[in-house]
């Protein structure tokens, strides 16, 4: 009996993993929230491309409209070998990866925070503090 359970158990956790390969490709979408607390800067649409992701990094390009063109960037080994990699917060994302990627406009890079969920979403943070700070988010949604 206790083997049966535990295959069951093996079972279940199998079909309740997602494969995060399945978020590579392109995707889209606005900018969220009202307030103008959590809309400090330029962008109001983001682009994101996942060229490549497990669980230990992703590799891509993001395009923020007003902030940046397109710019190649990778999560942090460092925060993906550190208890960062669990990271989480409200709506319970699968995987959270955590970025720096550089900003022309002479302010200094920008933090990403890249969340994927399992109902098939990306939501991107922007923070930047100093002289020319920004704060964003961006609901994003897979592109055909």
């Amino acid at each position: 009996m206790r083997w049966a359970t535990l295959l069951v158990l093996a079972c279940l956790a199998c079909l309740a993993c997602n494969d995060l390969r399945d978020f590579r490709g392109s995707w889209e979408g606005s900018r969220l929230g009202g307030p103008p607390v959590l809309r400090v800067g330029a962008g109001d649409r983001a682009t994101l491309l996942i060229d490549n992701l497990d669980a230990h990094g992703l590799q891509g390009r993001l395009a923020v409209d007003g902030l940046l063109p397109e710019v190649a960037f990778e999560s942090l080994p460092g925060a993906e070998a550190d208890a960062l990699a669990s990271l989480t917060f409200a709506g319970s994302p699968l995987r959270v990866y955590l970025a720096f990627v550089p900003v022309a406009d002479g302010g200094g890079d920008v933090f990403v925070v890249t969340a994927l969920y399992d109902d098939r979403r990306v939501e991107v943070r922007l923070l930047r503090g100093g002289g020319s700070p920004v704060y964003a988010i961006f609901a994003l949604g897979e592109t055909p």
